[in-house]
């Protein structure tokens, strides 16, 4: 059953989709949202909301996405299966399909003890392939986990996270297969840095002919100095950042260094471009929102495509 996604008309499109992230405030503030959307506006197709990313409290996923639809961009709620058992999963994504979001990014989510509240107890009553499949069955089946009819059912395009840089390596595409068979429509990849091994990885998706079944969308974010760089490949797990990379950044002066990161981001997209079977782009530019229209506009990916 299609949606009234953006992100899904431009995929189906064929044309090169371009998301970006937009993170809650740590309060009851809908005008930080609505500045980031802003911010994002005729600039990406889509743009998810994270959900108590690293396990640290902020304003829900689900209305937030509603303040961005309000001001007519096309949400992507992240739902993690962390804090929530299916009863309440359930509900959640019938409430944001009554209100017009029309996307889900499905992911397990960061461990409690990360954040801000170690003593929470956590759920976990699914994993990110239960609820892939979940919403699949609501969605297509019109039916609930347990069986009963849904009236209607919830309009939403599929999507999920994948990391080809965790270890072990070779349990990568396999995972893919698995959520792909579990019915994702998209996939958005962790942060790409080390673009050999990207490659490698698409080829493995490639050969299972995983690309045909499932949108890819490969992740960037943009560094801002040294120190990021180090932090992200020395303390981030399943991510790899190459020596080249901080080299670079420190091989020009301190005050241009945000600058080089934005460049490297830029030749990073359009290299991705060329790769086969990659379907668009995803970029995480942490709380620097309003640097995604330079990358966009350096990337050649403006204007956006009408749909």
């Amino acid at each position: 059953m299609k949606s009234a996604s953006r992100l899904e008309k431009v995929l189906e499109k064929g044309e090169f989709a371009v998301t970006s992230e937009c993170g809650p405030p740590r309060g009851a503030d809908a005008e930080v949202i609505r500045k980031k959307g802003e911010l994002l506006r005729d600039v990406v197709d889509a743009v998810n909301v994270t959900d108590n990313q690293t396990s640290v409290v902020r304003m829900s996923s689900a209305a937030s996405c509603f303040i961005l639809k309000g001001m007519g961009l096309d949400p992507v709620l992240q739902m993690v299966t962390r804090d929530r058992n299916r009863i309440a999963i359930q509900s959640d994504i019938l409430g944001a399909a009554a209100v017009g979001v029309n996307n889900i990014l499905c992911l397990s989510g960061d461990h409690q003890v990360f954040g801000d509240h170690p003593k929470a107890k956590n759920v976990y009553d699914m994993d990110s392939i239960q609820l892939i499949h979940s919403v699949k069955t609501m969605r297509d089946e019109g039916k609930f986990i347990e069986g009963e009819e849904i009236k209607p059912p919830p309009k939403l395009f599929i999507g999920a996270a994948c990391n080809p840089f965790a270890d072990p390596f070779e349990i990568r595409v396999p995972r893919l297969a698995k959520k792909a068979a579990a019915g994702v429509d998209f996939i958005q990849t962790q942060c790409i840095y080390n673009l050999d091994k990207f490659e490698e990885w698409m080829k493995g998706v490639r050969d299972r002919g995983l690309h045909e079944k499932v949108y890819i969308l490969a992740g960037v974010t943009p560094m801002k100095s040294v120190g990021m760089a180090k932090y992200m490949k020395n303390m981030v797990p399943g991510m790899d950042v190459p020596d080249e990379i901080i080299e670079r950044l420190k091989g020009v002066d301190k005050e241009k260094r945000a600058e080089e990161g934005i460049k490297i981001c830029i030749e990073t997209i359009q290299r991705l471009r060329e790769i086969e079977g990659v379907s668009g782009v995803h970029i995480m530019a942490i709380e620097w929102e309003e640097k995604v229209e330079e990358i966009v506009k350096g990337a050649g990916l403006y204007p956006r495509p009408q749909v």
